[in-house]
């Protein structure tokens, strides 16, 4: 009995065992999805900027890192930036292996030509449709690499279907998106549907892109049911305006977030279940159309039309109808790719919106543009569009919005098809301004609810400051929605530029791309970030996409950034390159004078207001006669010195020669001697006997010495200094001098033209002090000329006494 009972109490432990290292091992194994996103969002269209794109990118960013996504993004992307961060971010999805959730989000202009689908970058130049294939992005050459690649799902959102203004005139084009095919594991969604365009967006955010936002932190949804709810939601808001689209052929078992066991009662999702399994006549008119638009497929709406096709909103579904048709239609010609099914299309739509691209194709094939009196008429798997769907899609733009069909406004939807939207999530503010270029709004976030968290088998990506404190508001409201304080500018940070919050932007390394200053906000795609890089070192200029302002909301004064507001925090311009001048101020020369009230010059004296033309000028004082660097005849005797500054803005008096504030140079003393003795100080004794000769020397030379020096300094100044500045500052000291004597008038010249070159070398800044310490030296020795004269007679006592006329 007692090895009975061993044995049994050893199974039940190895039992135990086995079962939790089951869970355990059930539990590890869900630990290793991964999630990875690419938001971008172009907004700074030269010819059309869009309000909201870089705003609903920022949006979308925010919400998918609350989602656990590894999230990069940046907006208003060129070209070739947009192309090399698309690679860079499928060879990203391909290192992160095969339970990676993918997702791409992109807001801007889109264009359908032929069938294929382009996203436009910023600069593209186009203004025909031949440019479209070679300054579009192609949206299906990365799709389908992204669906090549053994991921869980993939996920791409083109927020892009908008009315085009870069082509005017020629043969029309289609509007809005091209009708597609997802590949396995892909899912592919539109803001509107295929051949329609969105309305112009009229908050700081768009329908959408908000929409989409809060399906996502609903919880508890698949990943079809959200965008489902997105469809309903946008329809009710736009008042039918516009309606999403969206396909996929996704099995995995995917989910944004979860929902508590404790969360908050939802609709019975039976009732729901109930609904969409019964047939469309069964139900009342306003369920029915919520229910055709949940299900969005040819047969519910035909099914809605059959059933209530006296009701006004059957005009409505008839024009949804009419835009599939046209758009699936399209697509099986397109597909086909031979003359006889462009005639086909021809013939049910010769007018239609894809009969431009139908005749360009039969160019391409060498074949008549007419189809021929009998051919193989292709058969499509919808039938003809009838009468009074023609007026619908016999015009290259369908907008829902049209006056011109006068349709009634659509239901709001049923509760258990589409549950109230949180009540702080419903008016959102608009984003800050950007901190910086290419870096996308950071948009204040809405904590979400307690009850709703990520899945535990997702993989925390590094560095998410959001993801770890979704509910966190303390964190949220002090750190995630504060603005990023100024950052300090580290000693040699030379390329660290202002950021428009008042703080720098440090240096982007360009290997990994770099978050923004918040920490809060996604980090750049390598490619953008090296860009950064090169236009804040000055390697590359700044692009024109920078000075559009393409968020301007009503009543925001011309060329003001959307959410910018006056202030002691008022954004600077992104548009402005490291260390540019405001404009109107010149770049500063090498040895250009300062500029009063400029970096590195004097402070300017209260009242103030720079040299006028034929009145003294109150900053070109000169040193008396006497001690250089004493104060005027009547001036007060500064302490700490002749001519010392005060706190209270005056001005401190410059060495001999020293530019002053406003461009004009102080002169020296009337004598020349002082001067040139002060300039060697250590000099041997016999300077004195040349000072006489230079104080005899004035009287003569003082005509001559004023032109002498000039000319000097001319030649030397232009190859060193702008000209222009020097020259008005002189004439103020010359016409401030009439009243000393004439002698002090022609003496002041030639020092003040001489007076420059000190400022030309470097060394003589060190120098300068010494002149003002020997010069009160000087004055002694000039009563001291008189005991040398009579030395004379001691030398001629000195002759031989047979010499008398020695």
């Amino acid at each position: 009995m007692r090895v009975i009972k061993t044995f049994s109490i050893f199974w039940f432990c190895l039992m135990l065992f086995s079962g939790l290292a089951g869970v355990l091992s059930s539990a590890s194994a869900q630990q290793q999805e991964k999630r990875i996103a690419l938001v971008v969002g172009n907004g700074a269209y030269a010819k059309s900027p869009l309000a909201t794109a870089a705003n609903d990118a920022g949006l979308i960013a925010q919400t998918l890192q609350a989602a656990g996504f590894d999230v990069i993004g940046a907006r208003d992307l060129d070209g070739d930036t947009l192309r090399r961060s698309f690679r860079d971010f499928i060879q990203k999805a391909e290192a992160s292996g095969p339970d990676t959730v993918a997702m791409v989000y992109l807001a801007g202009y889109g264009m359908q030509l032929a069938g294929e689908n382009y996203f436009i970058p910023v600069d593209s130049p186009i203004s025909r449709d031949t440019d479209i294939p070679t300054e579009g992005m192609r949206i299906s050459d990365y799709v389908r690499q992204l669906a090549s690649l053994p991921l869980k799902a993939g996920v791409v959102v083109l927020d892009a279907a908008r009315q085009q203004p870069f082509i005017e005139g020629g043969q029309p084009l289609a509007s809005g998106l091209a009708l597609v095919e997802p590949d396995p594991h892909m899912l592919i969604a539109f803001n509107a549907a295929p051949g329609t365009i969105a309305p112009n967006e009229q908050g700081p955010y768009g329908a959408y892109a908000q929409s989409l936002a809060e399906m996502i932190r609903t919880g508890g949804l698949p990943l079809q049911e959200v965008f489902s709810r997105v469809r309903l939601r946008v329809n009710e808001a736009s008042k039918g305006a516009q309606v999403p689209w969206d396909a996929q052929k996704i099995d995995a078992q995917f989910m944004f977030f979860d929902r508590a066991p404790d969360a908050p009662a939802q609709p019975p999702q039976d009732q729901a279940a109930a609904v969409r399994n019964r047939p469309i006549r069964d139900i009342g008119v306003q369920d029915a159309y919520a229910a055709a638009l949940e299900r969005d497929t040819m047969q519910g709406y035909d099914d809605f039309l059959g059933a209530y096709s006296g009701d006004p909103l059957a005009k409505r579904v008839r024009a949804i109808v009419a835009a599939r048709r046209e758009a699936i239609t399209w697509l099986r010609s397109y597909r086909a790719d031979t003359p006889q099914a462009y005639w086909s299309y021809l013939r049910r739509y010769p007018r239609g919106p894809h009969a431009g691209d139908a005749r360009r194709r039969l160019a391409i094939l060498t074949a008549a543009l007419e189809p021929p009196p009998s051919f193989a008429v292709m058969d499509y798997d919808v039938p003809p569009p009838p009468p009074e769907e023609i007026v619908y899609v016999d015009r290259p733009v369908l907008m829902f919005s049209d006056p011109e069909f006068d349709f009634a406004p659509p239901p709001p939807p049923p509760l258990f098809f589409l549950p109230a939207a949180p009540p702080d999530f419903i008016i959102l503010e608009p984003p800050p301004p950007p901190i910086g270029l290419f870096i996308l709004p950071q948009p204040f976030f809405v904590p979400i609810p307690v009850y709703v968290r990520a899945p535990v088998y997702v993989v925390p990506p590094r560095n998410n400051i959001i993801f770890a404190n979704i509910h966190n508001t303390t964190v949220i409201n002090n750190v995630i929605n504060r603005p990023p304080p100024p950052v300090p500018v580290a000693p040699g940070a030379g390329n660290a530029r202002p950021n428009a919050r008042g703080g720098v932007v440090p240096p982007v390394s360009p290997g990994q791309g770099g978050a923004t200053p918040a920490g809060a906000g996604p980090a750049l795609p390598p490619a953008v970030a090296q860009k950064a890089s090169l236009i804040q070192q000055g390697k590359l200029p700044v692009p024109p996409s920078a000075s559009i302002n393409p968020a301007v909301r009503p009543g925001t004064p011309p060329g003001t950034p959307s959410g910018q507001r006056g202030g002691p925090n008022t954004p600077l311009p992104t548009n402005v390159t490291p260390n540019a001048l405001p404009p109107g101020q010149a770049l500063p020369r090498t040895n250009a004078l300062p500029v009063p009230g400029s970096r590195g010059a004097p402070p300017v004296p209260p009242g103030a207001t720079g040299p006028v033309p034929g009145a003294p000028n109150p900053n070109a004082r000169l040193a008396p006669q006497g001690q250089p660097g004493t104060p005027p005849p009547g001036a007060p005797n500064l302490p700490g010195g002749a001519g010392a500054p005060k706190a209270s803005g005056a001005v401190p008096a410059p060495p001999v020669g020293q530019p002053r504030a406003g461009g004009s140079v102080q002169a020296p003393e009337a004598k020349p001697v002082v001067p040139e003795a002060a300039r060697r100080p250590n000099a041997p004794p016999p300077p004195p006997p040349p000072p006489p000769k230079s104080v005899a020397a004035p009287p003569r030379p003082v005509p001559q010495a004023a032109p002498r020096p000039q000319p000097q300094i001319q030649r030397a100044e232009p190859p060193r200094r702008a000209a222009p500045p020097p020259p008005p500052p002189r004439p103020a000291p010359q016409m401030a001098r009439p009243a000393p004597p004439p002698p002090r008038m022609a003496a002041p010249p030639p020092p003040r033209m001489a007076a420059p070159p000190p400022p030309r070398a470097a060394p003589p800044p060190p120098p300068r002090p010494a002149p003002q310490i020997a010069r009160p030296a000087p004055p002694p020795p000039r009563p001291a000329p008189p005991p040398p004269r009579p030395a004379p007679p001691a030398a001629a006592k000195k002759c031989p006494p047979n010499v008398p006329r020695c």
